[in-house]
């Protein structure tokens, strides 16, 4: 099938952050999300946002760190590979955001930003993919193009989507458990306030064929409500406004009866799904990523979703609730502004709720006739091993309605002649296929257990001089992010470039998201000098 042209967990660690000045203690809302009305429609003004709290202007960070606080995966990243003796790559879907607002709210308080994951970064933003056809088999499409690397001189980038239909697989209700933290580290303007006003926004969306359960945790769980009808919008937003923080963390145990109630309540046929809102701090029970992890990783095979919400700052845990929302067949967004809140859970409703394909593994196979080396930017603790792609019992991503995961390589081309490998037991023949690479995609229709695979060379005619706006912009998120995280393997890049590039390719940029990068990367360069 042609193709058109467009668009391992590694063990988590503490990781210390820098503040700016001590005068810096939460994050200054800016309205600079386009506002959209309750059903997803932009009306073409840009509205204030609440501010929770306000902050003095960023100038630098200090050089000095404060006690670590907040904790991030520290997955390495993947050096280039050999295409004759690594000729594939493999990676599970990944559609979070959540590392992209949480880069935003460090750069707005003049904190060095920490766990920055590429893909995150490349996937918040939506770019012109075509849509399956209402009729075809496979619920997404797949696009290549090929260009020059901005910052390494004979390097070619392949940008990669996957495109999931917008169409939801079900007319059944939603079956929703709200699993609120209410312990006393969410006492903080920018924590349990927020996550209100969110929920409020949440429960607009539904209507009276959805169910509505609402448990809080911090030193015990509470249910505040059970499979409330979904147009008892009054009753359900007094709960959420009544909230108040106390207590210690026992998340774990949140975790089980929000589960049990979606269990009790569950729509056969339907999206039942757990939504956890959290800064992650659980200090009371299983507390680690790998000990929610297996907590829940049983729970998620019974049918159940999840959605993780991180909120705050300071005592962050955003290692632990991506490993939630990883193995909990879920997604995971940090809320730094209630308009943050509005593009998850208004805007993209549908991408949030409902998934289209389940364990979606993406391998890649790399022609050595025209690629010599290659490598994943991104995904560094989504890789899979080769043979786990065939694997139908590998947990992998899953991608909502509308959703679209996007994935860069960087290549650097093959230089004519066959190299010598040093293999005594090998020969590798490149052959002569002009092919770049070949994209596999393996996936669930949801709820069954075996996989489809479906394959979309891309050949010669993927390379252009002249990339889409698209490319354009998404490859510009991918220098500032390999500048922000220091990429021992692209020393080259440089956020001026990037910023450059992006305000070049900003197209149509209906909530202003585009802009807003730029102006973050603007951000990012007067704090660094």
């Amino acid at each position: 099938m042609p193709v058109t042209s467009r668009r391992a967990r590694a063990q988590g660690r503490t990781t210390t952050l820098t503040r700016l000045a001590a005068g810096v203690v939460a994050v200054a809302v800016v309205g600079t999300l386009g506002a959209c009305s309750a059903d997803g429609t932009s009306d073409g003004s840009y509205a204030p946002d609440v501010a929770y709290e306000d902050a003095p202007a960023p100038e630098g960070w200090r050089d000095v760190p404060t006690d670590p606080q907040e904790e991030y995966d520290d997955s390495p990243e993947q050096p280039f590979q050999d295409v004759r003796t690594s000729p594939l790559s493999t990676f599970a879907s990944d559609v979070d955001t959540a590392s992209y607002s949480n880069l935003r709210r460090q750069l707005r308080q003049g904190v060095e930003p920490e766990g920055v994951r590429i893909e995150e970064l490349v996937n918040y933003f939506d770019y012109d993919y075509p849509t399956p056809d209402p009729s075809a088999e496979d619920p997404f499409t797949v696009t290549t193009q090929v260009a020059d690397a901005p910052w390494a001189p004979g390097h070619q980038l392949a940008m990669i989507g996957v495109q999931a239909t917008a169409a939801k697989p079900t007319s059944r209700g939603n079956n929703v458990v709200f699993l609120l933290d209410v312990s006393g580290s969410m006492d903080e303007p920018n924590k349990l306030p927020l996550l209100a006003d969110s929920f409020e926004l949440l429960v607009e969306q539904l209507d009276e064929d959805d169910t509505v359960s609402i448990v809080t945790y911090a030193g015990s769980e509470q249910v505040l409500a059970d499979s409330v009808p979904g147009d008892r919008r009054g009753e359900l937003v007094e709960i959420l406004r009544d909230l108040r923080a106390g207590g210690s963390t026992g998340g774990a145990r949140g975790l089980e009866t929000a589960y049990e109630l979606a269990t009790k309540n569950f729509v056969e046929g339907g999206n039942n799904r757990v939504v956890l809102a959290t800064d992650g701090d659980f200090n009371v029970g299983p507390s680690t990523p790998e000990q929610l992890t297996d907590l829940i990783e049983e729970h998620a095979r019974s049918g159940v979703y999840i959605s993780v919400l991180g909120f705050g700052m300071g005592n962050l845990k955003d290692n632990t609730m991506e490993a939630i929302a990883d193995h909990g067949n879920g997604n995971y967004a940090y809320i730094d502004t209630l308009d943050e809140a509005r593009k998850v859970l208004v805007d993209e409703f549908d991408s949030t709720m409902f998934v289209v394909a389940q364990d979606l593994k993406v391998q890649v196979e790399l022609n050595p006739a025209t690629v010599a080396q290659y490598r994943l930017l991104g995904y560094d603790n989504r890789r899979l091993e080769d043979e786990e792609f065939d694997d139908d019992t590998k947990d992998a991503g899953d991608v909502g309605a509308g959703h679209a995961v996007t994935a860069f390589y960087e290549l650097v081309p093959a230089g004519g002649e066959a190299s010598a490998d040093d293999l005594d037991y090998q020969d590798v023949d490149a052959g002569d296929s002009t092919d770049f690479l070949t994209v596999h995609v393996r996936y669930k229709h949801p709820g069954q257990n075996e996989s489809t695979e479906v394959v979309f060379p891309a050949d010669a005619g993927t390379y252009t001089t002249r990339p889409s706006s698209d490319f354009r912009f998404a490859s510009a998120v991918v220098e500032f992010a390999l500048a922000v995280t220091r990429s021992e393997h692209a020393e080259g890049a440089d956020p001026a470039r990037a910023r450059e590039r992006a305000q070049a390719a900003l197209g149509e940029d209906p909530y202003g998201l585009r802009s807003e990068f730029v102006t973050l990367v603007g951000t990012y360069q007067e704090l660094t000098g």
